[in-house]
């Protein structure tokens, strides 16, 4: 490894990441895109960091908590999709999504999440957000079943190795308030992802998530293994959460530039 690179990884890991916020800081300038989300359940599972790391984009290091990276399953609704202000996008912003996501620091302490992929049954949105960002979604049917006080998510992809997943969680009417892994999971302000070989950071804002707790009933995943984490659904999760949601507001794209901050990016989105 060139002395550069080195001394880059060095400083990343000695930064000491930004306070946990659970009120967001406000955007720069105009808001790009908004988006609903709604009834989330947040599924996690502790993991090694050096399982972590080689799936984070460069210039970004696994941000952990009580000693441990975490890797979440998270299946939701996002609905009202609009872009610069526009009226709510009918059916193509509007879908099941479910995704696997990873907690990153960047070398300026900033948190944010990497996704590793994202199922969603509108193709061109799938293929918008991996033209514009790099955000790696995935072509797949998925649905939601509400029945009982309990949510049924599920996902089947139509290409590759036709990967499937189905969980089954029952939120509580219990409140989740000033719970420190709680926050750590859900409070996160920006998502990195490597586009035309940079890392971007994607900053965010919405208001704070209103969380309860919840039970994982069942689960039927194939899409950890995909990602990168065999084994893993057949473990119990270390938490389950449930929100019934947030709307939330995208800023303008940033480069993150090796050690030396983040600069924007031209663009047009």
């Amino acid at each position: 490894m060139a002395p550069r690179f080195v001394c880059q990884a060095m400083h990343l890991m000695s930064v000491t990441p930004e306070p946990i916020a659970t009120i967001s800081p406000a955007l720069e300038g105009r808001t790009s895109s908004s988006q609903r989300w709604s009834e989330l359940l947040f599924v996690h599972w502790r993991v090694d960091s050096a399982l972590v790391a080689p799936l984070l984009p460069p210039g970004t290091r696994p941000d952990e908590f009580d000693g441990s990276s975490w890797v979440g399953l998270i299946p939701f609704v996002l609905d009202r999709a609009r872009i610069f202000g526009s009226p709510p996008i009918p059916y193509f912003g509007a879908f099941v999504e479910i995704n696997v996501r990873l907690y990153a620091v960047d070398s300026q302490g900033r948190r944010g999440v990497v996704f590793v992929s994202l199922e969603a049954s509108r193709l061109a949105a799938v293929l918008a957000a991996r033209t514009i960002f790099s955000i790696p979604y995935v072509w797949a049917a998925t649905t939601l079943v509400r029945r009982s006080g309990t949510h049924e998510y599920s996902s089947r992809r139509h290409r590759g190795g036709h990967e499937t997943s189905r969980l089954v969680g029952k939120p509580s009417t219990r409140v989740i308030v000033a719970d420190p892994l709680a926050d750590f999971l859900t409070a996160r302000w920006a998502l990195f992802t490597e586009h035309r070989g940079k890392t971007i950071l994607l900053p965010n804002e919405h208001e704070p998530w209103p969380l309860y707790e919840a039970e994982l009933l069942k689960l039927d995943d194939e899409l950890l293994a995909a990602a990168g984490f065999p084994g893993l659904s057949g473990r119990k999760p270390d938490s389950v959460l449930y929100s019934p949601g947030v709307t939330t507001r995208f800023g303008r794209p940033q480069a993150v530039v090796g050690d030396t901050g983040l600069e924007p990016m031209t663009s047009s989105v």
